[in-house]
């Protein structure tokens, strides 16, 4: 069920939308190369700790996973690019890092996620991150009142295929609100002026995700890290995004702390 959400209920969110995003700027500036992912996720549990919030992962067992899943926060390393489980690995120079959290403050989820590469990058590696985050900017601009769900998908694939990047839909973006995944279900590829007509008081997490040379997933033995069946790298960019009359109001916007 799509539901719609008050001027009142949205200022209500935002709170979670700031704690997530200040969670992420904190995350993104202390994970550097030699950092242990199990480190990245206890930091999280301790912030969530501090904050009186509560995690949408640590007990998120829906049909796609092996849950629960039992860690506050998704680390994606290089190929993998969705839904990474924690484990014990120490970040090595160049590594591509996908950083995806979400959690509850007063009862209201917001979800984001940033892309970044610890050491020396890759040309090719900015050139993923920097499209998907391209993508989520012409995603944001297509969230107005008056557009469809296709106009937000269409304008994420002219943004990916413009540099050569393939899509898959089978994960993309949804409805935020009570809980973290909810309707409408937003793909990364679609066609303008179709689909669920957006309204004032729609509050969705829009997520543009890519691969490299591919569009194909295969999970992890842990059950829940998708990866590049080809062993290409992946990028992801997310943010909690409302509708309004007046224009998208982002949520988990990360501006207000002087980072991207």
């Amino acid at each position: 069920m799509i539901e719609l959400r008050t001027p009142a209920e949205i200022d209500e969110m935002r709170a979670a939308g700031r704690f997530v995003a200040e969670t992420l700027a904190t995350l993104r500036e202390e994970t550097k190369v030699g950092t242990n992912l199990l480190a990245i996720d206890r930091r999280a549990h301790d912030l969530i700790r501090k904050a009186g919030a509560e995690s949408c992962y640590i007990d998120y067992a829906p049909s796609f996973g092996n849950g629960p899943f039992g860690k506050v926060i998704c680390t994606s390393i290089n190929d993998a690019v969705l839904h990474g489980l924690p484990h014990d690995y120490v970040l090595r120079d160049g590594d591509l890092v996908s950083l995806d959290f979400a959690v509850s403050v007063d009862g209201w989820v917001a979800d984001s996620a940033v892309s970044f590469v610890v050491g020396t990058a890759r040309d090719e590696d900015l050139r993923l991150i920097d499209t998907t985050e391209r993508a989520l900017d012409a995603a944001i601009a297509a969230a107005t009142v008056g557009n469809r769900i296709g106009d937000i998908s269409a304008s994420i694939a002219e943004v990916a295929h413009g540099e050569g990047y393939a899509i898959n839909t089978d994960f993309g973006g949804h409805g935020v609100g009570r809980v973290m995944h909810g309707d409408p279900h937003v793909p990364n590829d679609g066609r303008a002026g179709r689909g669920f007509p957006l309204r004032d008081g729609l509050v969705m997490a829009l997520e543009p995700w890519f691969l490299a040379t591919t569009d194909e997933l295969i999970t992890d033995p842990d059950g829940w890290t998708l990866r590049s069946a080809d062993g290409s790298r992946g990028a992801h960019s997310e943010h909690t995004v409302a509708i309004t009359a007046d224009g998208p109001i982002v949520l988990t916007d990360r501006g207000f702390l002087g980072v991207d």
